[in-house]
Order: structure tokens, then C-alpha cells, then sequence
């Protein structure tokens, strides 16, 4: 990988940025970007969301603060890595899905905002300068930016799962959406792999309807007070037995503030019976905006 200039410092004289979005991504299964056949092909209409995504900002990002449900820890972590190796978290695949690459550069400037802004907030925060990108980050960076060349920063999720600090830590984080800084939340709206085919269509259609309800059109206190209470929600524990890909739209959530939150990618059908959701806070004002109100699916 080689050595990209980190232009994230956040203290530069440059015209002011634009406020960026907050997004819950559902990720796909795997490395499903590099892969060919129906597995890929199920996720097409995923791919298609994502390829849309940099065209619904306001202007290209900075770089990018990835919040993945694939990197869990004791605390909340940063990664410090200038140019961040691959991590091949997953399993059963091709041999030659242990050798895709995505070098996407780092940001050591950006984590380092990002532990002024939890440290100011009064959130303990560590710093991994060896962990590598994860699936849930190229996964779905790759269909959006395949030149990878817009530095990315991973946080991991605490393992605690505690929804309150999740939504504090996304508050506390808001301020680098006015900095050029794109928050993306990676996880899954349904994510119960012992309950997929026929079985999962049910479950994920409730949850799905009640993560709509929840996060379009309330305000970000009657969001988090959903939220709070989200293991009460009709199939909560079906779609997600463990919370690890769920948690992250917390983070996502608590940066949105009062912002508008609409699906920015539905299917009725994912995988063949799986309902599922994506989630952009912010209104699109990039010139793809036009074409994609249609993608916010009802309930």
C-alpha cells in the first residue's frame, strides 16, 4: 500500500464543508463485492443502493468514520493505522477471497479527532494502531468507491452492547459531519443466521416495520427513547439474537440528531425471503438526490 497524504486535519483554512449524512448500512453477506454467481447476484440491488450513495452528498467526503458490527471490543477503540492491512473476518469462501484488497488509506488525523471528541465528552476511548479493515467496512465501500481512495477510520463497538452510550458516542461525534467527515454505521436490520429462508421472512418484515416507525419522521428524542427499549420491538431478539449488527445504527443515530431519516435501500426479498432496511439521516442534496426518493420504501 502506498504512503496517501492525510488531508483529514479538521483545523484547515479550506472552505468550510458541507454537513455530510449519517447512514445505517446493511452490508451483505461476506465478501459478496469481489464474488460471481447467485451469491453475488443476490445482492444486487443492495450494490445498486451503494453505488448511489456518494452521488446523495453534498461533496465528495473527507474521509469516512466506519462504525462496523464486525469489530467488537472491551471500550470503544479507534484505529490508527496510516494504511490499514486486511482483515479476512469470515469464513467458507473461495480461497481467493483471502487475497481481495482494498487499500483504502487511514486518517491518524481523524482518530485523533475522533479521541479529542469522546475524550471531551467524557467517553474512554483506546487506539489500535494495528487492526485492519474488516468486511463490514470494504464490503461496503468497494460498490461505492472502488478507486479506494477516500481515507477511512474505523471505531469498534463496545461488546457491552449498552444502546445509551452507543447514541452518546454518535452525539459526541457529530460535529465531524460539519467537518467533511462521513458516518457510516455497518450492520444489518435482520442478522439471525440459524433463522434464514422461509422462516425469516416473517420476523424481518415485523422488525423492519418497527425500525421504520421508529427512525422516520420522530425526533431524535422519540428515536432514542425507541431505541432504548428496542428489545421490546415485535421479533427483536429473532432478528437479532445478538446485537453486534445492530448496535452500530446507534452510533449513527446519536450523530443524526433531529435530522430526516429516510431507507436508503429496501428489499422485500433479500437472499430470497429476508426483509431489510438501509438508513441515511440527513436529506440527499448531491445530484443524485432526485432520482432516489422512490428507493425510501414505505413500511
Amino acid at each position: 500500500m502506498s504512503e496517501t497524504q492525510d488531508t483529514t486535519s479538521h483545523d484547515s483554512g479550506a472552505a468550510r464543508p458541507q454537513r455530510q449524512p449519517s447512514y445505517f448500512i446493511s452490508h451483505g453477506g461476506g465478501p459478496w463485492p469481489w464474488m460471481t454467481g447467485p451469491f453475488r447476484e443476490a445482492q444486487d440491488e443492495l450494490e445498486r443502493s451503494l453505488q448511489r450513495l456518494p452521488g446523495e452528498l453534498p461533496e465528495r467526503p473527507k474521509a469516512i468514520l466506519m462504525v462496523s458490527g464486525h469489530w467488537e471490543a472491551p471500550g470503544f477503540v479507534v484505529q490508527t493505522h496510516p494504511n490499514p492491512p486486511m482483515f479476512y473476518d469470515y469464513g467458507g469462501f473461495p480461497p481467493e477471497m483471502y487475497e481481495i484488497q482494498y487499500p483504502a488509506p487511514g486518517s491518524p488525523a481523524l482518530a485523533e479527532r475522533v479521541v479529542e471528541l469522546l475524550t471531551d465528552a467524557g467517553i474512554a476511548v483506546r487506539e489500535d494502531a494495528e487492526r485492519g479493515y474488516d468486511h463490514g467496512m470494504y464490503s461496503v465501500l468497494f460498490p461505492a468507491w472502488p478507486e479506494a481512495d477516500v481515507p477511512v477510520v474505523q471505531l469498534a463497538v463496545d461488546q457491552r452492547f449498552d444502546p445509551a452510550e452507543h447514541l452518546a458516542v454518535g452525539r459526541a461525534l457529530a460535529p465531524l459531519r460539519d467537518e467533511g467527515i462521513l458516518i457510516l454505521a455497518s450492520g444489518f436490520s435482520y442478522h439471525n443466521l440459524r433463522l434464514m429462508g422461509p422462516g425469516a421472512q416473517a420476523p424481518s418484515a415485523e422488525f423492519d416495520a418497527w425500525l421504520g416507525e421508529t427512525l422516520i419522521g420522530t425526533s431524535a428524542d422519540e428515536r432514542a427513547a425507541r431505541l432504548l427499549g428496542w428489545a421490546q420491538a415485535p421479533s427483536a431478539r429473532v432478528a437479532h439474537p445478538r446485537e453486534d449488527h445492530f448496535i452500530p445504527l446507534m452510533v449513527a443515530v446519536g450523530a443524526a440528531g433531529d435530522d430526516t431519516a429516510v431507507r436508503s435501500y429496501h428489499e422485500d426479498a433479500w437472499n430470497g425471503t429476508v426483509v431489510t432496511s438501509s438508513f441515511r439521516f440527513g436529506e440527499p442534496i448531491g445530484p443524485a438526490s432526485a432520482g432516489t426518493a422512490h428507493e425510501a420504501a414505505p413500511v
